[in-house]
């Protein structure tokens, strides 16, 4: 099986004063099709600069990355922008929503950034809102919703562009308990659907709804375990 995600031998250093730091030091990853995975670490363990770099946020110092087989390492800043917005959708902990708009035109944003039609970006924008269950919310501005409500307009807008990877930084750092189960329970469709979802996490409850927990330490991979996930039951929650 080619993995969707892989890095070889990398190594982030950042120069600060007379100092560099070695954020991820000869890191070896591989996700595939179907992962759900949690890294975790303390603060300053690397976890931050991995998702960064799988994001092609930011690029290896030394080593390759092949995403969907590609290597990106050595692309322009254009073609890192193009690979990103085809292959990787983007969920955060603070939503990333604009304030003003709508949650459709919200959801629309990457299919506008990747020159879709105005129909057709309408059409999956709605379809994914719906697929978060929020087909009745379409024209809510993110002040008309609740934190659980605006995290799944910004889930709908990750997968809106049909991803194979999503990446999501803390998504449930903003949320009750009750809503941090509907979110993993979104996120456990995704993966049974056959997407890949890498989520970044300090809380244990969290990690446990993952089929993979990656921990992270000093700028490298210290375990990486496979478990059964605990299933995200909202009726229990409830």
């Amino acid at each position: 099986m080619t993995a969707v995600m892989k890095l070889e031998k990398v190594v982030r250093t950042y120069v600060m004063g007379d100092q560099t730091l070695r954020a991820l030091d000869e890191v070896d990853f591989e996700a595939n099709a179907g992962d759900l995975l949690a890294v975790m670490g303390t603060s300053g363990s690397g976890k931050s600069t991995l998702m960064n770099v799988l994001g092609c946020l930011d690029r290896p110092t030394k080593g390759r990355y092949l995403l969907a087989g590609e290597e990106v390492s050595s692309m322009s800043r254009d073609q890192l922008a193009r690979v990103r917005n085809k292959t990787i959708g983007f969920v955060f902990q603070s939503f990333n929503l604009l304030s003003r708009t709508s949650a459709i035109e919200n959801v629309e944003l990457p299919l506008l950034y990747g020159g879709v039609p105005t129909a057709e970006r309408h059409r999956r924008a709605k379809e994914a809102l719906e697929q978060v269950g929020l087909g009745q919310r379409l024209d809510h501005k993110p002040n008309q919703l609740s934190g659980g409500q605006q995290q799944r307009v910004a889930i709908a807008r990750a997968i809106v562009g049909r991803p194979k990877v999503v990446l999501a930084d803390e998504p449930t750092g903003n949320l009750d308990s009750r809503t941090s189960i509907e979110v993993m329970a979104m996120f456990q469709r995704l993966w049974r659907e056959g997407m890949t979802v890498l989520l970044v996490t300090h809380e244990p409850d969290i990690a446990a709804y993952a089929s993979r927990v990656i921990t992270m330490r000093d700028g490298k991979i210290r375990s990486d375990v496979k478990q059964e996930p605990r299933v995200a039951d909202v009726e229990e929650a409830a």
